[in-house]
């Protein structure tokens, strides 16, 4: 078996810490762009259904998803110094690195955004950073990253913390890891069946470094 030469991380809940930030801003997103706000009760019910679903339990017109994100996106860049990174990414990306894992990010957020929240001493470790992904549009930038660096599909991992994630490399044919420690619930990443699941960091630098041999 080949081993994986590339790992594409997602960026929010992944490695940047964000679901908070996200979560205080997003009754003044809804309030907005006309669609329904939310209370604490609610957010952590809808942390365990899939994005289309949580997309029309809270009323967003499908041809709004593009203004949203494009919004979010620029309220990411005005308030980057104040979404930080989960304590254990620096490692992880280093140690990666070390290993001769190449990492790359493919998110949705702004790439300048995405770079200033990593700081120079983490940005090192990264090969690249995609940004600006539509909300289920990340097969594509997979495949776009693949093409980058060379590497097959048997050699590609993605490592995210939602379901879209993980049906984005599917679609794609690569091997998918879940962490538990972003958006979705446990039961959630576990029925949108990932290759794998890392309950913290310990456990996903393992599978990572196993999976590269």
């Amino acid at each position: 078996m080949t081993g994986w030469r590339l790992a594409i991380f997602d960026f929010d809940g992944t490695l940047a810490d964000s679901a908070d930030w996200v979560f205080g801003i997003m009754n003044d997103v809804a309030r907005r762009f006309g669609f329904r706000e939310i209370d604490a009760a609610e957010r952590e019910a809808l942390r365990g259904r899939p994005n289309r679903e949580v997309i029309r339990a809270l009323g967003v017109p499908v041809w709004k998803l593009p203004l949203i994100a494009a919004h979010m996106r620029s309220l990411v860049r005005e308030k980057a110094d104040d979404i930080p990174l989960f304590p254990w990414s620096q490692r992880i990306l280093a140690d990666l690195s070390a290993a001769g894992l190449k990492v790359v990010i493919a998110s949705s957020n702004d790439r300048d955004a995405i770079l200033r929240i990593l700081g120079p001493a983490n940005a090192v470790h990264v090969s690249s950073v995609s940004g600006g992904a539509s909300l289920f549009g990340k097969a594509a930038k997979f495949r776009r990253l693949m093409r980058e660096f060379g590497a097959s599909p048997s050699e590609t991992v993605a490592v995210g913390d939602e379901q879209r994630d993980v049906e984005a490399a599917a679609q794609a044919g690569i091997a998918s890891i879940a962490v538990t420690w972003g958006f979705a619930t446990l039961p959630a990443l576990t029925a949108a069946r990932p290759t794998a699941l890392a309950a913290d960091a310990d456990e996903l630098l393992r599978l990572l470094l196993a999976g590269r041999a």
